[in-house]
């Protein structure tokens, strides 16, 4: 979760958060209208099925935003590609016109970002202090 919410698994407590964005095929305008609702209700299901929290979610017309919270095994990259191959798939199938003009429906490229609630200073700054502490 995000604001300084933990997450906890059998061996762990966790903060992890990512920002993920990728774009369609050529950057086309292609997500836009029924498109677009039915891409938001994919990655809903995609979420749900690999259990990650969708915290924030913008689809532009020709690029995709989210913001997840995912557990430690989970690797940035995977997840998009989760994200991106699983609503491709379903998409390509629902709307035709996404078979017809484009070879894929998204890029092959992505970006993914670290999100989190301490600054990579802060950090440094508490390593630095240990040695202070004992």
């Amino acid at each position: 979760m995000v604001d300084g919410h933990y997450r906890t698994s059998a061996s762990c407590v966790f903060t992890l958060n990512y920002h993920l964005v990728w774009c369609p095929k050529y950057r086309s305008n292609v997500l836009t209208s029924e498109v677009r609702e039915r891409s938001k209700d994919h990655l809903y299901e995609k979420a749900e099925a690999i259990n990650v929290s969708i915290e924030a979610l913008e689809i532009m017309p020709d690029h995709v935003h989210l913001f997840v919270s995912a557990d430690p095994p989970e690797a940035p990259q995977r997840l998009a590609n989760q994200f991106k191959g699983y609503s491709s798939r379903i998409l390509r199938k629902e709307f035709a016109h996404l078979r017809s003009r484009m070879p894929a429906l998204w890029s092959r490229s992505s970006y993914v970002g670290s999100v989190g609630h301490v600054s990579a200073d802060a950090v440094k700054k508490y390593i630095a202090e240990q040695e202070k502490r004992s």
